[in-house]
């Protein structure tokens, strides 16, 4: 007969997940780097007495925020390259649904998350319960079917027995390259309680490994094909390859056949910033070097990239008519993106094949000069506008310098949503791969803190570096107070512009007038001034208000030697960001308006679509 143990369903799940292992460079390491946790009537007598049992092999983790915790979590699997991942647990109700934002996040970018919110009772019979939101028309129904959409795979647990297929299926989804993401068990709360004789072999240490698909011969041959009749290729790097460890196989591919990469935002870091093929951003984005490339480009071979509008401009970018793209990527949905020749594998092991077959071809010594060139001319329009200031109201890009500066490319650094992404992304030189790491597929305001604090939990002996807005703070930044009471220091340097900059100079771009974006535009009695300073110094940080960018420097350099979080904060200016580099990207002017600047606006937008090239 099988053995059995008898255990509560929230049990059973608990030691499922500390026994799932992994290897990293050789080493087992449990694949769960723990549990975040907010406890409320849906999971505490359930969940939250399972975890408390296997809290020295599985440890929990308490934070402020059910948003906030979830984004640590996603970013500790990004951080860890997807090898590692956390689970994020809450209450029925407003716990539950505070997590959908960080799903579609990790949904959005490819990460591996699981999400076990409280649900309604199994049996009905104490409905409605608390925090219940009843459906009039549909019994089935609760809040957490929000997570469907926003899941990879999603399962609601009403049945002890049931947890067994379905951590099963979840494991598979978590460590899968193609369909990698967010998981959601929605674990109802009477049955978290019921006990089941469930299978000792169900509990048995697992070791998952990274599954590395090689290319179809005949999808290679293509991509080998058109690389070999390309003039003028040219390689754009995306999440893809870092998920992969894919950096030193791509350097490689590139230098042998001569041809200059691009990156992503999510790809950023791919080579060092100071590699000479390196031609770092493209896209809206993107730099004038990488730019340039890209508008010529008759072959590219897009790797590990999802090709979404800012990296291609809005589909105006790539301008050669003949162009042929290559996707390099595990996911087929991906791969064939924009009529692309398709070469579905693992980026690594992609690279190396290419690399083979292609032996003894390189790219047209012209254009590989012609790129190294163009990349001489933007670090000099990038140290112009990065240079030290006296101003009063430094730019992003000044403060941005300061930065690299007094930190260097050995630190992780961290943004999400706003200005920072266009400007980071054009002028940080990241260093060590993964050590640029931003949330811009969703573009998630809130998520930089919090973000923080999983990547420094993934990367503990790394300096972890966050930038931030005074809007994305205002946000969310009750994890400044889990990383003092954590011991995680991270170093955060805020920029406030009084308001929402980037967004605003969108508006006045759009032709529309200043309105509700900056503090001194929306309506109000007062205006605020807010002591942000003070603010993080009462949730236990180290915090200052600097007066000048060389105040900030030396500021950050006393901040290595801090024994907790520091914030720094800095007045910046809202209107100014960088002209040099970018690129046209689609965003609708109304047809007509009363302000004749929208009319203007909307003239030049017309102008600018022709540019799209439909059908790619």
């Amino acid at each position: 007969m099988t053995k059995t143990i008898r255990l509560t369903m929230a049990q059973a799940l608990t030691r499922f997940l500390s026994r799932q292992m992994t290897e990293i460079d050789g080493k087992k390491v449990p694949i769960f780097g723990g549990v975040w946790a907010i406890f409320g009537h849906g999971n505490v007598a359930g969940i939250g007495e399972a975890l408390y049992q296997v809290r020295d092999q599985l440890p929990t983790f308490r934070a402020h925020n059910e948003q906030a915790m979830a984004h640590a979590a996603i970013a500790y699997g990004k951080a860890n390259f997807r090898r590692r991942f956390m689970a994020a647990t809450s209450s029925i109700g407003p716990g539950a649904l505070n997590m959908v934002t960080a799903a579609a996040l990790a949904h959005v970018n490819r990460l591996p998350v699981l999400f076990l919110p409280g649900d309604v009772f199994a049996n009905r019979i104490p409905d409605p319960v608390l925090q219940q939101a009843e459906d009039f028309s549909d019994g089935t129904a609760t809040v957490n079917d929000c997570f469907r959409p926003v899941s990879r795979y999603f399962d609601r647990i009403t049945r002890p027995e049931q947890i067994v297929p379905a951590l099963n299926r979840a494991m598979q989804v978590l460590t899968d390259p193609a369909d990698c993401g967010p998981v959601t068990l929605s674990l109802c709360q009477d049955v978290q309680a019921e006990a089941y004789h469930y299978p000792e072999s169900f509990f048995a240490e697992r070791v998952w490994r990274q599954r590395r698909p090689r290319p179809d011969r005949g999808e290679l041959a293509g991509a080998v094909a058109a690389l070999k009749g390309a003039r003028k290729p040219l390689i754009i790097a995306g999440g893809g390859v870092l998920y992969s460890q894919a950096s030193d196989e791509l350097a490689k591919f590139a230098q042998g056949a001569g041809i200059p990469v691009c990156e992503t935002q999510g790809g950023k870091s791919s080579l060092p910033d100071d590699h000479k093929l390196n031609m770092a951003a493209v896209g809206v984005t993107g730099t004038s070097a990488a730019n340039r490339l890209a508008e010529e480009a008759d072959v590219v071979l897009a790797i590990g990239t999802r090709l979404q509008d800012f990296t291609t401009g809005s589909w105006a970018l790539f301008k050669n008519s003949g162009k042929t793209i290559i996707g390099l990527n595990v996911q087929p949905f991906d791969a064939g993106k924009h009529r692309a020749l398709p070469l579905v594998a693992d980026a690594a092991e992609g690279l190396a094949e290419l690399a083979a077959a292609l032996q003894g071809w390189k790219a047209p010594e012209a254009w590989t000069d012609n790129a190294a060139t163009g990349k001489k001319a933007w670090q000099a329009d990038a140290a112009k506008v990065t240079a030290s200031t006296n101003a009063a109201f430094p730019s992003d890009a000044q403060v941005i310098g300061a930065v690299q500066r007094a930190m260097g490319s050995g630190v992780t650094l961290l943004h999400a949503a706003g200005g920072l992404p266009g400007e980071l992304h054009k002028l940080w030189q990241a260093g060590a791969p993964g050590s640029y790491h931003a949330e811009y597929g969703f573009s998630t305001m809130g998520y930089e803190i919090a973000g923080g604090l999983g990547t420094k939990m993934a990367k503990p002996d790394d300096e972890v570096v966050v930038m931030i807005g005074d809007g994305s703070y205002l946000m969310l930044n009750s994890e400044i107070a889990t990383s003092v009471m954590l011991g995680l220091k991270l170093t955060i340097v805020l920029l406030d512009n009084r308001g929402f900059g980037c967004i605003n100079r969108l508006q006045m771009a759009t032709g529309g007038a200043n309105f509700n974006n900056l503090l001194k535009d929306s309506r109000h009695d007062i205006l605020p001034d807010i002591d942000f300073a003070a603010h993080a110094a009462s949730m236990g940080a180290i915090a200052e208000k600097v007066p000048s960018i060389a105040e900030l420097e030396n500021a950050l350099q006393k901040a290595k030697k801090n024994d907790r979080t520091t914030v720094l904060v800095i007045d910046t200016d809202p209107l100014v960001s960088t002209d040099a580099g970018g690129h046209w990207w689609d965003v609708a002017v109304p047809e007509v308006s009363a302000r004749s600047q929208v009319n203007a606006a909307r003239k030049v937008y017309d102008e600018k679509r022709q540019m799209q090239t439909i059908g790619d």
